[in-house]
């Protein structure tokens, strides 16, 4: 039988020679030699954020782990969600890891690879008297949304389906360039509530100085986290994958999701 220390020896030489593996098979397959260009929307805590001068948060952190053990460096471009997937198919980046869902459209256009699971939570004025639990409560309300997301199709669904149907007024979806801006008019009294990815909904209320709180107990609309790479490009694909392999095996991407509140992918 092999001692504890000996299969952890074992272990990390299995990883070193992976690593390099990885740096070999993905030669070429980004836009700059030993740099992965990441493209996200920086204005989005947890999930990405500037903290003087410094891109911090959930996917920069995963960036960085990913192309530490690719054995490349991660670099940043802040770029607007909604163009995001363009961005990737008109080559200004070579993966985007922005708070992004796994959805059938963005799989038309682009590959994914999930990495994490959440869902989103619903904020509201401290006080208000409209407290939605749920998706189904936000009918008849005054809803924003952050552009691009998957929930503006969602609640429009809902609000033809299911809400105006059942005669409780249909759901106003206001779409604002960024989430922060969604905050702003829910502050201002512009919009009734807003929805928003839980780990970001939370910093929310907490950067708020708990003028919004979060009247969802649960996650509404959970779903898959997923980066995306230009179709195609099979080599950063797989690389990405092997590089995600050694993270779990190191220890690093349960540190990460235990950090920022996420649920891991299988």
């Amino acid at each position: 039988m092999h001692s504890k220390s000996s299969l952890f020896k074992r272990l990390l030489v299995a990883s070193a020679l992976a690593g390099a593996g990885i740096a070999t098979a993905h030669a070429g397959a980004t836009l700059k030699a030993g740099d992965l260009q990441v493209g996200m929307e920086i204005s989005y805590p947890p999930f990405e954020s500037w903290d003087k001068g410094k891109v911090v948060g959930f996917d920069p952190e995963l960036a960085q782990a990913l192309a530490k053990a690719m054995g490349d460096k991660a670099s940043f471009v802040d770029t607007k969600f909604t163009g995001l997937i363009l961005g990737l198919g008109s080559e200004h980046f070579d993966v985007v890891i922005s708070g992004m869902y796994v959805t059938p459209e963005r799989q038309a256009q682009a590959d994914a690879l999930p990495y994490g699971k959440t869902g989103a939570l619903i904020l509201v004025r401290k006080g208000s008297a409209k407290q939605p639990k749920t998706e189904q409560d936000l009918c008849g309300m005054k809803v924003g949304l952050e552009q691009g997301t998957t929930w503006v199709k969602a609640l429009q669904t809902l609000s033809a389906q299911t809400c105006v149907p059942a005669g409780k007024g249909a759901i106003a979806v206001s779409e604002f360039p960024s989430a922060p801006e969604a905050s702003q008019a829910l502050l201002s009294g512009n919009v009734d509530a807003q929805m928003e990815i839980a780990g970001a909904a939370r910093m929310f209320a907490e950067r708020t100085k708990d003028r919004l709180a979060i009247s969802s107990p649960d996650l509404v609309y959970p779903q898959t986290l997923g980066m995306y790479v230009k179709k195609g490009n099979t080599q950063l694909m797989a690389a990405l994958k092997q590089a995600m392999a050694t993270i779990r095996a190191n220890g690093q991407y349960a540190r990460l999701l235990k950090k920022y509140n996420i649920a891991p992918v299988e």
